[in-house]
């Protein structure tokens, strides 16, 4: 079997939630919520590697979200091992996301960034509505 998720992209995508230059207010609550569990310790973890946002859930090309590669020490992600045990990843995959580098600012931790970004959600930016709209249009799986 091969694997199913491809290595995180060159750099993060442009509404990212973990990028310091993405306005507050982009995903909903429950999409900022997420980004805290992968700061607990190890075993208290998600099992579920964070995808990048950009695709649809239906897209044959998921990849590893990069900002969530560059912001956490991806040695110590569990769901980075259990991928691995899935067969979701391969070592390939593994190896290129633990040794990611962000050519782009990051927040440094999940818990500054869903911070940040659960602060606009009640009133977007200008800028912050238009990476909605264009959010929007690229994902198929999201209600309108």
């Amino acid at each position: 079997m091969s694997s199913s998720l491809r290595p995180p992209a060159q750099r993060p995508c442009e509404s990212c939630p973990y990028r310091r230059d993405v306005p507050a207010g982009i995903w909903a609550s429950e999409e900022y919520a997420k980004l805290r569990r992968y700061d607990a310790d190890t075993p208290d973890q998600p099992t579920a590697v964070f995808q990048c946002h950009q695709s649809d859930a239906d897209s044959a090309g998921r990849r590893i979200c990069a900002g969530w590669a560059g912001c956490h020490d991806a040695a110590q992600l569990l769901a980075l091992r259990v991928a691995v045990l899935d067969n979701l990843i391969d070592a390939t995959t593994y190896q290129a996301t633990v040794e990611y580098v962000s050519p782009t600012p990051l927040f440094p931790t999940g818990n500054e960034a869903a911070d940040h970004g659960q602060t606009g959600i009640d009133t977007p930016t200008q800028e912050a509505r238009r990476l909605i709209d264009k959010i929007t249009r690229t994902r198929n799986d999201l209600v309108q």
